[in-house]
């Protein structure tokens, strides 16, 4: 069975971090592109940030580039997202997918 287990979100005060992991497990992850979307209150999901199968190749959402990072860690079978400079905007439940699932979520709350 394939599964993803968000965790790390939080409430945390405007110009915050968090890191958040997404720890995989039922399928190959070294061999799955991953991302993280994300959805805000009353609003879609949202596409934030993806990383290829082997951690050589990010890209971003114009309005996270310079501060989210995705990074993987294959051995442990765990994404992560480092989060830094976070505002109310930002606020939002957030999943990693491997385009096929995504994981139950984790709240992050960014307030002051």
């Amino acid at each position: 069975e394939v599964q993803l287990v968000e965790s790390g979100g939080g409430l945390v005060q405007p110009g915050g971090s968090l890191r958040l992991s997404c720890a995989a497990s039922g399928f190959t992850f070294s061999a799955y592109a991953m991302m993280w979307v994300r959805q805000a209150p009353g609003k879609g999901l949202e596409w934030i940030s993806q990383i290829n199968s082997d951690g050589g190749n990010t890209i971003y959402l114009d309005s996270v580039k310079g501060r989210f990072t995705i990074s993987r860690d294959n051995a442990k079978n765990t994404l992560y997202l480092q989060m830094n400079n976070l505002k109310p905007d930002d606020t939002a439940v957030y999943y990693c997918s491997n385009a096929i699932t995504r994981g139950q979520g984790t709240q992050v709350t960014v307030s002051a």
